[in-house]
Formats: C-alpha cells, structure tokens, sequence
C-alpha cells in the first residue's frame, strides 16, 4: 500500500483506526494484529481473532513510529492489535522535552 499524509486506515481485527502524519516510501505493509490495515475509518473486528502474538495496544492520541522508513501514524481510535510496518512492530512516541526557562 502505498501510504499518504493524513490517508485514513483501519484495523480488519479489532477497533483500531489511524491517520498517517508521515508516510514510510514506496509500498509497505501496515499490520494491526497480524493483519494488513485497510484505506478507510471502518474497522471490521472486534479482537477476538487477533493471534496472541500480535497482541499489544494502541492507544488513542498516541503517534507510533517506525524510525528506520520515517513512518508516523496517529492513533484516532484505540484497539488490542499490535501496530507494526513489514513485520517490524511501532514503537510509541515519546514526547518531546521543552527547554528549561532558568
């Protein structure tokens, strides 16, 4: 799939939806639970069918990245699947500490 910025994309597993802030190059596979993410705010599952392996959260307002394609993604709507890009799982994103106003 070949992603865009602000692109919609929705779980086939579980509740999970994303909008992508930053998309990775070319054509990727983004996985919620062990599955390919779909284009679109409708999600199909309701996690039961997740495999134990692929269990893992995302959370709402909680950006994950993929540090070696560039990949951020926002989560608007939370779920049990476990994100991950071409089989290598999202990392969450920090936060960015503020400068100190001595």
């Amino acid at each position: 799939m070949i992603l865009k910025v602000g692109q919609s994309l929705a779980s086939a597993v579980d509740g999970t939806t994303l909008v992508v802030l930053r998309p990775a190059e070319g054509d990727v596979t983004l996985t919620c639970g062990g599955v390919q993410m779909s284009e679109g705010k409708t999600t199909s599952g309701d996690g039961t069918s997740i495999d134990a392996a692929h269990i893992g959260g995302a959370l709402i307002g909680k950006r994950y990245v993929d540090e070696a394609s560039g990949l951020e993604v926002l989560c608007t709507k939370p779920g049990q699947g476990q994100l991950a890009l071409g089989g290598t799982v999202l990392v969450l994103k920090g936060a960015t500490p503020l400068p100190s106003s001595d």
